[in-house]
């Protein structure tokens, strides 16, 4: 996808309703308060070195940082937010709310915005070393905890 479908799909998710249960839709995962949308997914790295891998990890960073740079133009610079101690709490027994729990599994940061009553933030997910990357957006009304 371009970056014209990042920002309409990020639109798309602003302007969205919320559904009451979780489910997929056609961009990734909704649920009550918020949505996930998965803008654009690597391939697998099973037979990888790491060198394509390292390759890839930082050019989804790239596409992450170029797409918040045109969101700062329309909301303003975005707070960066380490997911790694809500991760943390939540391992320690804290309930942590959706999406940042499940976000905390597998995406170490993201860049966030708070506009017009809902959060809308960018991220680099990662499960893990063999799995794809994907350059995550989230829109939520769930304040980050």
């Amino acid at each position: 996808m371009t970056t014209a479908h990042h920002l309409a799909a990020i639109d798309l998710l602003r302007s969205r309703a919320f559904p009451a249960a979780p489910g997929r839709t056609e961009l990734g995962d909704s649920g009550p308060g918020f949505h996930i949308a998965e803008l654009a997914t690597s391939e697998e790295f099973w037979e990888d070195d790491g060198t394509r891998r390292s390759e890839v990890g930082d050019q989804y960073e790239a596409e992450r940082d170029a797409l918040s740079v045109l969101l700062a133009e329309r909301w303003g610079p975005p707070q960066i937010m380490g997911l790694w101690p809500l991760l943390e709490r939540g391992m320690e027994g804290e309930d942590i709310p959706q999406p940042w729990s499940g976000l905390s599994c597998h995406t170490p940061d993201l860049h966030l915005w708070r506009v017009e009553g809902r959060w809308t933030a960018l991220g680099v997910s990662n499960w893990d070393k063999e799995l794809p990357f994907q350059l995550l957006a989230v829109v939520t009304t769930v304040d980050p905890p």
